[in-house]
């Protein structure tokens, strides 16, 4: 059992498999994109599945798989299911742009993903070609539904808040979450990626608007969730906002994450990191890597120091490479 100097239990471990993606979108990376770890230097998969074992045995109990975009990473289902199998693990998510996913899950289904989380910050096919730089909509319009049909459950669809969203795009939203059986969760822009400290749009709006729908019930979720959620009477699928900035969940926060190039990371917006590549690759035993889990743990930080509409702190890497 991992548990943190304030008391906090952490048993929920976020894997980024690569730091390549197939979009280009205006907040996290440049037109050109971003220079990109050498193969050499981002972890196998045999590294990866030692890591989330090792992570099983002290206590993890919840994975997500994430990028860069996880989808364009040969041999991905292989490896979902390979963490699938490892004793302990009993919820299994992923997070994707969804460009891929309508071809690819069932196999992830079959393969022991539990559910998805599916980036789209706009059902507008030319905001789509704005933000993401690519026309690629309707494939990820065909993987959310591929995703309800294989039984991926939940399917989230996460909204990062952006200048310049219309009052008619965020109904379009509330219309997806009515007519179909998704989670609709609209988040408050990190401060990471391009221009970390410009753009940022509270959550507050989006809020009150939720909360003006007749009828509409705020549901209770864990603890450690970043999400509060609104059931709406003739809703198939549920409404929720993620506030990382305005209202920081850090007193729950029960996670750790490992990035593509092997970099343990304790806070999603902290500086220090943790060498799990060196520890892997240096011959030494199982031992030390759970070790290295210990000493995380022990330092990871009370909270992050983000203010709303301020200069803010932002870690060194691009998020493609932490993973969120």
């Amino acid at each position: 059992m991992l548990r943190d100097p304030y008391g906090r239990l952490v048993d929920y471990l976020r894997v980024s498999v690569t730091d390549r993606c197939d979009l280009r979108c205006v907040y996290c990376m440049p037109p050109e994109g971003i220079p990109l770890k050498p193969v050499s230097e981002i972890l196998t998969y045999d590294e990866l599945i030692r890591t989330v074992r090792v992570a099983a045995s002290l206590g993890v109990r919840k994975v997500r798989v994430t990028g860069g975009e996880p989808l364009v990473r040969r041999g991905i289902v292989s490896f979902v299911r390979r963490v699938a199998g490892i004793r302990g693990i009993r919820d299994l998510g992923m997070t994707t742009n969804g460009t891929a996913l309508s071809g690819m899950a069932v196999p992830l289904r079959q393969a022991g993903l539990s559910r998805v989380n599916i980036s789209l910050d706009t059902i507008r096919r030319d905001r789509y070609a704005e933000i993401t730089r690519r026309d690629a909509l309707p494939k990820v319009i065909e993987g959310i539904e591929a995703a309800i049909r294989a039984g991926l459950s939940p399917v989230k669809i996460n909204v990062v808040l952006l200048h310049g969203l219309l009052r008619s795009e965020v109904d379009d939203f509330f219309t997806m979450a009515r007519e179909m059986p998704v989670k609709v969760r609209f988040i408050e822009r990190m401060p990471i990626g391009c221009s970390p400290s410009e753009g940022y749009v509270s959550a507050a709006g989006i809020r009150e608007r939720i909360l003006s729908l007749p009828g509409v019930r705020e549901e209770r979720n864990g603890a450690s969730s970043a999400a509060v959620t609104f059931e709406v009477p003739g809703f198939a699928g549920r409404l929720g906002i993620i506030s990382p900035v305005s209202w920081k969940f850090c007193s729950d926060c029960n996670r750790l994450r490992v990035t593509a190039d092997g970099r343990l990371r304790t806070c999603l917006f902290g500086r220090e990191t943790l060498d799990l590549r060196g520890v892997l690759r240096s011959g030494r035993g199982d031992d030390a890597v759970a070790d290295l889990f210990r000493e995380a743990v022990r330092t990871k930080p009370q909270g992050h120091d983000l203010c709303a509409g301020g200069d803010v702190p932002s870690p060194a890497e691009p998020m493609s490479r932490v993973g969120g």
